[in-house]
């Protein structure tokens, strides 16, 4: 279900900034929202594979991952949604930490596929 709403929300967001967006926003702050969705929507996919990876292996390390994805959508994609549309420059320094969690979250999904094989 995760999946589904975070994938519903960058489907909505994408089309927020390509319609209402770009007429209000520079280019350089359009591409930053534009970043925002493109990684929200690639690790929508990654949800997705966690969470069927859990129901199949059964392994607490997939629910992990999973969470840390979803962490990393709502703070990466979150703080460039944010700096794009208040310009405020301090949420450049929060991204990372969103970025973080996603490499975290992979790691991890490499870890349980491997364990579980």
């Amino acid at each position: 279900m995760s999946a589904a709403v975070a994938g519903f929300l960058g489907v909505a967001f994408g089309a927020f900034g390509a319609h209402a967006l770009r007429a209000k926003l520079s280019p350089d702050m359009l591409a930053v929202f534009e970043t925002g969705v493109r990684y929200q929507m690639f690790h929508v996919v990654a949800v997705f594979a966690a969470a069927w990876a859990a129901g199949r292996w059964q392994k607490p390390v997939f629910g992990v991952a999973g969470a840390l994805f979803l962490a990393g959508i709502a703070v990466f994609s979150g703080s460039l949604y944010l700096l794009a549309l208040t310009g405020e420059r301090w949420l450049g320094a929060v991204t990372p930490l969103g970025g973080l969690a996603l490499l975290s979250g992979w790691l991890l999904l490499a870890v349980g596929a491997f364990r579980a094989r």
